[in-house]
């Protein structure tokens, strides 16, 4: 059994050997997680964030610190962007795997939510994910290689109360990034689009309110989720085989993405009675 687990954990490791990883919404949660485990690897990595400082820190608990660099950024200024692509390039000379992790959720009906709290979640989540790939996509295709990680939700395929704009930001993401991976198969870029459910962040506590304030609550939901750590591992077995989707969520949240799909009336109907605060 511990002769297996060995092996697994190498034969994963010699996937991203020598890759050069940029990793955004690196300071906590999933990003964090990701961070500190691939440093663990013989790799190259690149952490974003807002918040510089909180980046420091993660890089202290990382491993091989001396391979990681840091680079400020803001998604929700996304002309800004293209600049930090340079940047990022400079350090390292390439850039190898991006991992799409930055991101804001909402906890606020419809009728309550403020449009500039609309265009706040698709500014940070939507264009600033998309600009940033976009910039990055040229030396991509210089290189005739590269891969675009993007974490979006499960709400990016099955719509729940109470998050109206944050799960048109991960659809709109599905749609880029699908496209997005037909028009590049010719140069060698894949693109993996992964499907948390609940995973036990700080994203419910840092999700807006209709009228643009953090909630400042763990829902109880997201505090039962899956663990940052576990969430990490198996999205590395889907990065590791390049698959185009996965789904790391519990029972519940991946039956709903397939009764979506092949009995959308019941889903509908469940839905109607989820809980909408």
């Amino acid at each position: 059994m511990y002769l297996f687990l060995f092996f697994s954990i190498k034969l994963l490791s010699m996937k991203f050997e020598h890759k050069i990883i940029w990793i955004t919404g690196a300071s906590s949660g999933i990003g964090k997680a990701l961070a500190i485990e691939l440093s663990k690897m013989n790799v190259k990595l690149i952490l974003s964030s807002r918040n510089e400082t909180e980046l420091q820190k993660v890089k202290i608990e990382c491993a091989n610190s001396h391979n990681i660099r840091i680079i400020a950024l803001d998604l929700e200024k996304y002309h800004e962007l293209p600049s930090k692509v340079e940047e990022a390039i400079a350090l390292f000379g390439k850039i190898d795997i991006l991992f799409n992790n930055g991101g804001i959720s909402q906890r606020s009906k419809a009728i309550d939510t403020s449009i500039e709290v609309d265009k706040k979640i698709m500014a940070i989540n939507y264009f600033g994910t998309v600009a940033l790939s976009k910039a990055l996509l040229p030396h991509f295709i210089k290189q005739n290689s590269g891969q675009f990680v993007v974490i979006t939700s499960v709400v990016g395929k099955v719509a729940t109360p109470v998050r109206s704009s944050y799960s048109a930001s991960k659809h709109a993401l599905h749609g880029f990034f699908d496209s997005l991976r037909a028009e590049t198969y010719q140069y060698n870029i894949k693109v993996t689009l992964a499907l948390p459910g609940y995973v036990k962040t700080n994203i419910s506590m840092n999700a807006l309110t209709g009228d643009g304030a953090a909630q400042n609550k763990m829902d109880i939901a997201t505090n039962n989720g899956l663990s940052p750590e576990y969430f990490v591992k198996a999205l590395l077995k889907a990065v590791k085989k390049e698959k185009n989707e996965i789904y790391i969520a519990g029972f519940r949240e991946k039956s709903a993405i397939y009764l979506k799909r092949f009995f959308p009336n019941i889903l509908a109907k469940i839905i109607r009675k989820m809980a909408v605060t």
